[in-house]
């Protein structure tokens, strides 16, 4: 006969191997949020160590690109007729520059902190976490130029900038996904971070970021098929839709009308393709975190 305490320690070696949950995963992500915090302070340290402007560089680089942008754009190229096109390029830039440093921080985010992997157990997730966190406090100063050039302009907010926050969090959904494909792809093969440099060029471009979403055709015809430019791209590039939709409700469009409403549906479209994204960059992360340390 089984005894009470064979019974139980099989028990308790049950419990042991069975996967948490994702309800403990989230609380185990909680009780370590003051790692969390150490590691965003880390690299906003890190990355303004022996800089003059520091922090103040948040609101330099938006500012200097958008002076560059403006008068090549302005003074340069003929034929732009974009009305406040200084204010245009910097509600594009802002989310833009987001975007590409959480990814550049993301993508080396393990094995920067390869010591730490090796020594000490923490939620691995906190790593692409801490990279996007620490470029969301920079985001927010550079969105706090953007509202002061919206006054600047003489446009303020309207009740239309209530949906900036589905935006941001359609967008945070969107670089966290990628932050945790990239960081695990990268601690396996190490081409994903030179990859990453030709995708970001050619993404920046594909981007309607110093063009309006309004310049592609609304319909093309490829290989005999005829579809819309402009609900494709919304599909497959979701910072379009996103950087489309912060212009909308903050400045407006192209023919000069000013900030409007968001068209809900494309909002829904473009976190559906966000949550698709943050699947499968949490799939990957998740199922690939426990090889890390072989791979250091």
């Amino acid at each position: 006969m089984t005894s009470r305490t064979d019974r139980t320690r099989f028990a308790l070696t049950f419990d042991s191997d069975a996967k948490p949950s994702q309800l403990e995963k989230i609380r185990e992500i909680i009780n370590h949020r003051y790692l969390l915090r150490n590691l965003v302070v880390r690299d906003l340290k890190a990355r303004y160590k022996n800089s003059i402007f520091g922090v103040f560089w948040n609101l330099l680089n938006p500012l200097l690109m958008m002076t560059v942008y403006t008068l090549l754009f302005t003074r340069l190229l003929a034929g732009n007729s974009i009305p406040n096109f200084a204010l245009f390029i910097l509600i594009g830039l802002v989310p833009w520059q987001f975007l590409t440093g959480t990814l550049s921080g993301g993508v080396n985010a393990v094995i920067a902190n390869a010591s730490l992997v090796n020594k000490v157990y923490f939620p691995r997730i906190l790593l692409p976490i801490s990279a996007l966190l620490s470029n969301f406090i920079n985001f927010l100063f550079a969105a706090s130029l953007v509202l002061g050039m919206l006054y600047i302009y003489g446009i303020g907010l309207t009740i239309h900038a209530l949906w900036v926050p589905a935006i941001l969090f359609t967008q945070l959904v969107f670089m966290l996904g990628l932050a945790m494909l990239i960081s695990a792809l990268n601690t396996f093969y190490r081409d994903v971070g030179m990859i990453l440099d030709v995708v970001m060029l050619a993404w920046f471009f594909l981007t309607p970021i110093f063009y309006p979403f309004e310049q592609f055709a609304e319909y093309a015809t490829v290989a005999g098929l005829t579809f819309d430019v402009a609900r494709v791209m919304r599909w497959v590039n979701p910072m379009a839709s996103i950087i489309d939709g912060y212009r909308t409700v903050l400045w407006g469009n192209a023919s000069g009308v000013g900030p409007g409403s968001m068209d809900p549906l494309n909002l829904l479209r473009t976190l559906f393709t966000s949550m698709i994204i943050f699947v499968i960059g949490y799939v990957v992360f998740n199922r690939t975190q426990h090889l890390f340390g072989e791979r250091l």
